[in-house]
């Protein structure tokens, strides 16, 4: 006779609802997202404006280029490139990524420097995997991109948060990077140009970031998926420029500068001209890494080298001054609504943070409540601070058409006059 299911006991439960409840569900851009949008009113007629994420490529002004769309389909058609990729990666893509990343470098990277990711997603687990040892701890900047702290987790690498200042255009707190550290600091992690600041760090700075690496024995991992979408005084330079002071590692993506986060490529890539990462047998623990996870779709990859080569500047520079223009009426707009402060406008990117003054609203208790609410009522998603590690803030992509735009920050200034304190 079969036990009645009711009675079974099974040996198997999820990660977060055993006895010991020490752990808690990873927060991430995603899921909180998700759990915003349930909140959003089905019977509201008005499209909703998503000002949460920064995926722009459902807005015709953010097609990609038609050289990237067809280098894909040549790829594709040419039946050359339906097997299984080299764990590394092809080589024709990594010769084409090594060539493109080293036009803002004093030094050429090779293709044996570049490894393919799976998006930029994957090149964060991969990189965090290979660093992970008993003990160890890593820095990452707070605000910042939370799935650093997820993958952490899950290879028990200790995550420390040093401050990003928004009084100095969100700058790094070096004193703080200084004293976080200590002999088991594996590394730190900067995002240039910012995410969710909106933020790009001068040459000077980084050459600060650099040297004060050095001092502390550990290496840089430099996201820089946002790579090249700068649009304010400061241009982007490369973290690799400064390979020499300290070993580099950077990752990055197809994903933001050409719009396409679906296609899901990106790359890990060793900036080391000094071979003190070859010499201490990290690429070699990557490549570990890298065998045991996923690949690329192996035609994206083959449609790299074209990309690259074909894509017009003309391209680039019409996502920058729509970029320009939407950042341009994003800050504007925002300093409209007396419950939000905006520390600077954004350079570069798609976002940037805002920090509200509840003290301005009533019935309104931090930002998660806030979002909801704004969810709820006016069918204007947004990420609470929180989700960054900054509560009490908002990350405001301003990555969309500017008509959404202008509509979705009429609708949060709608939102605030509802819900001012009555004085």
């Amino acid at each position: 006779m079969v036990e009645k299911e009711s009675k079974k006991k099974w040996n198997f439960e999820g990660n977060f609802h055993g006895e010991q409840k020490t752990a808690s569900p990873p927060i991430t851009v995603r899921g909180i997202l998700y759990m915003i949008m349930r909140s959003l009113n089905k019977d509201d007629d008005r499209p909703i404006i998503p000002l949460g994420h920064g995926d722009p490529s459902a807005f015709p002004c953010f097609r990609t280029s038609a050289a990237a769309e067809d280098a894909v389909v040549d790829a594709l058609r040419s039946a050359r490139y339906n097997s299984y990729s080299p764990t590394v990666g092809i080589l024709p893509a990594r010769r084409a990524i090594a060539g493109y990343l080293s036009h803002d470098l004093p030094y050429n990277l090779s293709p044996d420097d570049v490894y393919l990711t799976v998006g930029c997603s994957n090149a964060i687990e991969v990189i965090i995997e290979a660093l992970a040892r008993p003990g160890a701890n890593i820095l990452i900047p707070r605000p910042g991109f939370p799935y650093y702290d997820v993958r952490a987790a899950c290879s028990n690498l200790e995550v420390r948060h040093y401050d990003l200042l928004p009084d100095k255009g969100w700058e790094v707190d070096l004193e703080a990077v200084e004293a976080l550290s200590d002999e088991n600091t594996v590394a730190m992690v900067i995002i240039n140009p910012g995410n969710p600041c909106g933020n790009v760090h001068s040459p000077q700075h980084l050459e600060k970031i650099a040297e004060k690496a050095r001092k502390l024995g550990i290496l840089v991992i430099a996201d820089e998926v946002y790579e090249q979408i700068t649009f304010g005084s400061t241009n982007f330079v490369p973290m690799a420029a400064f390979a020499a002071t300290v070993p580099v590692i950077t990752l990055g993506s197809i994903s933001k500068r050409w719009i396409v986060p679906g296609w899901r490529l990106g790359w890990l890539v060793t900036c080391d001209p000094t071979a003190t990462l070859k010499n201490s047998g990290l690429n070699e623990r990557i490549t570990a890494c890298l065998e045991v996870t996923t690949d690329p779709a192996t035609f994206v990859q083959a449609a790299i080298p074209q990309i690259l080569e074909k894509t017009k500047e003309e391209f680039y520079s019409n996502i920058i001054a729509i970029l320009r223009r939407c950042a341009d009426i994003c800050f504007d707009r925002l300093q409209e609504i007396p419950c939000i402060t905006c520390p600077s406008k954004p350079e570069g990117s798609m976002f940037l943070m805002v920090k509200l003054n509840l003290e301005l609203l009533d019935d309104i208790g931090d930002d998660m409540e806030f979002c909801i609410k704004l969810a709820e009522e006016e069918s204007v998603v947004v990420l609470p601070g929180v989700a960054v590690g900054m509560k009490n803030w908002l990350r405001v992509t301003f990555a969309c058409d500017h008509s959404c735009l202008e509509d979705g920050l009429g609708r949060m200034k709608a939102f605030y006059q509802r819900h001012a304190k009555k004085h």
